[in-house]
């Protein structure tokens, strides 16, 4: 397994992403997914206190038990927990109790990664970044994130940072996949110029990138896809996004491929890219995932397949 820089960490260029736990699979087959991450060389694993309603950090932190210092652990605050409005945000209210809460549930001292799960336009970046500096300087945190930032939002942080000498952001995970290509015009080139690592979330587009899902069919049962609206799951299952994936899926069988080795390739070939994050519900999935890095592509091959998803 390839490791790439991520501020002062080494993370894999795979991570496992565990927003499933707690929502679509339970304890032991979380333990199940961990333990085959870990075999198949995985060392980053992302999660957040909202996912699983707080379950999916519990169930990592027990999954982790006796391991935990081989390992890293990225997790998030901000999104709303529950229907307390006062659970939620990125004051220093709330990030120090939300850190307590996270350190509690992942049965850890430290936090790797710490990340803010999106913008909080009520409250000052200098307030946020102010407290995420203070867990710095206690060793609750080791490095600090963002999610779901824009390129001004970025620049007004590293600002910040910069002129109070607060700890800065090291990562940006926004979306980012062969059908969601926005990032690359402009929050991907930002991390690079400022050498901040860029975590690509929902790689394989919800598993449209794996060819698990079939023109005029329904979800397969127990998919994500299925468990959506039917709104959001037809939005997704477009005519359009299928012309997109019959393309990409062609272009990967004339190299030998598959169409998810693909999506996994083109992510890993952005040098700005520290981990891919991709979520699973098997150990099977795991495997696939760590599998599909293999295939490295070139600039100027990826360039080309950008050009292809474009149409």
């Amino acid at each position: 397994m390839q490791h790439r820089k991520l501020g002062t960490l080494e993370v894999s260029l795979v991570g496992l992403g565990c927003n499933n736990f707690g929502m679509r699979i339970d304890t032991a087959k979380a333990r199940t997914v961990v333990d085959a991450a870990i075999d198949a060389g995985i060392t980053f694993f992302d999660t957040a206190d909202v996912y699983g309603g707080t379950k999916s950090e519990e169930m990592l932190g027990e999954a982790l038990q006796g391991r935990r210092d081989s390992v890293v652990i990225a997790t998030k605050f901000a999104s709303p927990i529950g229907d307390d409005p006062t659970h939620s945000g990125a004051s220093a209210r709330w990030i120090k109790q939300a850190v307590e809460d996270s350190l509690r549930r992942l049965r850890t001292d430290y936090i790797d990664l710490y990340q803010q799960h999106r913008p909080d336009k009520d409250v000052p970046i200098d307030e946020t970044l102010t407290a995420l500096d203070e867990l710095v300087q206690a060793g609750k945190v080791r490095e600090i994130g963002c999610s779901n930032f824009s390129v001004a939002q970025i620049q007004e942080a590293e600002q910040t940072s910069a002129d109070k000498g607060l700890a800065h952001f090291v990562s940006v995970q926004n979306q980012l996949n062969l059908l969601q290509r926005a990032a690359i015009d402009d929050v991907v080139p930002e991390c690079e110029r400022r050498g901040i690592g860029f975590l690509p979330f929902f790689p394989l587009a919800s598993g449209l990138l794996t060819g698990k899902y079939q023109r005029g069919e329904a979800p397969p049962q127990g998919t994500r896809l299925s468990m959506l609206p039917a709104e959001r799951a037809t939005r997704v299952l477009s005519d359009d996004n299928f012309a997109t994936v019959d393309r990409l899926t062609a272009y990967a069988a004339d190299h030998g491929r598959s169409i998810l080795e693909l999506a996994m390739a083109w992510l890993a070939a952005f040098p700005a890219v520290s981990s891919v994050i991709a979520g699973a519900t098997s150990a099977e999935q795991v495997a696939a995932n760590v599998a599909a890095i293999g295939w490295e592509l070139t600039a100027a091959q990826r360039d080309e397949v950008t050009a292809l998803a474009a149409g």
